[in-house]
């Protein structure tokens, strides 16, 4: 009777809660470390504590042996652990000595809360990001995750390549945070959205008097980021002058302030981004090639989102966390034909577009399902027209077309509307410009009546 009280008690819990023996022996596990696991009671009960907390992995480990050790309870250590999936969960741990009636140590019981919200909106409020916010099934990013903990730890400069939207700065702040130079802060600058003076002054700072209404010194972002790393973006649209002086400080490791006498040491890692095809501007003389080969001593290159399509569900998910942890909601999931647009939309502003996308879905949405409704009618109306049986036409993007299939339709919407170049472009779901630029493109003659 006793024992069936304690089971109760055990499943009331909102907490996971597992106790191990002397021999760091599993001795109970409760439906909600069961949950939080993915281990059940029977393949638990009786196994090394490994096997369910790898010794590798966190802390838990370390904080359970200590606690034997020492008889004293540790509490709220901030760890993680791995799943059966092999989904890394942040927990908060407390762990206490399981003592006898002689006060000696015969086991160790661990409670532990799943910490994912909190952590997510820490790292969302601080900008902290490491590997396991990047998530990916692609071969290609996996590829890339596998050598990021190589190339964090080198402290060599690294250009990131891909179109906007990809994710750049997400795997700049990541290699930071893995890198020596975590202890310092992250800088970014996009310099493609200063003028170069202004450029010049933000990156290098300048001394009081060096023009005239510099009435102060003032840092650059070389000396704000000193111990740190700075994340160039944009670095293609820097101009030719300032590329020379960025190839200096790469060279040197040093830089001068506007104004000053002496130069000043430049401990900083250089991370850099470009939406641009960088190697075909050096081919080009559009950018020096001395400077392409000191910021891609390690090139990354991201694919667009619509090259790794079975990342979405994946992404969808992790958005919906990031809103729920946010927003103290529950949203669960998105609905089966609400998916099936997201999956066949080709994402020209790829994983940030997802996200909007989805953040205003989730504004909209008011149960617990994304539903179809709640989606952008620009995203439910991309589309264009596929005959039907009737010989009238049903959506499927126009920019998943090839080139011939794409003359055929116009010229059958054409053909449908006597000409009318608006209601074709309706019934297109595209623009009058765009439909004008196909027609000059692929030679196309409005029918005549």
């Amino acid at each position: 009777m006793q024992e069936d009280v304690y089971k109760s008690i055990l499943r009331s819990l909102s907490e996971a809660v597992c106790a191990v023996d002397l021999g760091l022996r599993i001795r109970c596990l409760n439906h909600q470390a069961q949950q939080l696991t993915g281990v059940s009671t029977q393949d638990a009960l009786g196994a090394a504590v490994e096997s369910v907390f790898p010794a590798d992995v966190g802390e838990l480990h370390s904080l359970i042996t200590r606690v034997m050790e020492s008889g004293k309870a540790i509490s709220g250590a901030r760890t993680y652990i791995v799943n059966r999936c092999g989904e890394s969960i942040p927990v908060l741990a407390n762990t206490a000595p399981v003592l006898d009636n002689a006060g000696t140590v015969n086991g160790v019981v661990v409670t532990l809360q799943d910490n994912r919200e909190i952590e997510l909106l820490r790292r969302e409020l601080r900008h902290e990001y490491t590997f396991s916010d990047i998530v990916s099934k692609n071969d290609h990013i996996r590829r890339i995750l596998r050598i990021l903990p190589n190339v964090a730890e080198s402290g060599s400069p690294v250009l990131l390549m891909g179109p906007t939207g990809t994710g750049k700065e997400l795997f700049a702040r990541a290699i930071h945070s893995a890198s020596s130079h975590n202890r310092g802060p992250f800088l970014a600058i996009n310099c493609g959205a200063l003028p170069d003076t202004l450029l010049e002054s933000e990156l290098f700072g300048y001394k009081k008097g060096a023009f005239t209404d510099a009435k102060h010194d003032k840092p650059g972002r070389f000396a704000l980021a000193k111990g740190g790393t700075l994340f160039l973006d944009e670095v293609s649209s820097v101009s030719p002058a300032m590329q020379v002086k960025l190839l200096r400080v790469l060279q040197e490791k040093r830089y001068e302030p506007l104004g000053a006498t002496q130069p000043e040491e430049a401990d900083v890692r250089i991370v850099a981004a470009t939406n641009q095809d960088i190697a075909a501007m050096v081919d080009a003389e559009e950018f020096r090639a001395d400077l392409y080969y000191r910021l891609n001593v390690i090139g990354l290159r991201l694919p667009p989102l619509s090259h790794r399509s079975e990342d979405i569900p994946l992404l969808v998910e992790h958005f919906i966390e990031v809103l729920n942890a946010e927003k103290g909601r529950n949203v669960k999931r998105v609905s089966r034909r609400a998916m099936s647009w997201l999956m066949r939309h080709d994402y020209p502003g790829n994983v940030r577009e997802l996200r909007n996308i989805i953040e205003r879905a989730y504004v909209l949405c008011r149960h617990d399902e994304i539903e179809e409704s709640c989606l952008t009618s620009d995203l439910l109306g991309a589309s264009s027209c596929s005959e039907t049986q009737s010989g009238r036409t049903v959506a499927i993007p126009l920019r998943r077309l090839g080139p011939e299939e794409q003359r055929r339709l116009i010229e059958t919407a054409l053909r449908e509307h006597a000409g009318h170049r608006g209601r074709t472009a309706d019934a297109l779901a595209i623009d009058k410009s765009t439909l004008w630029r196909k027609m000059k493109k692929y030679k196309i003659e409005v029918p005549k009546s």
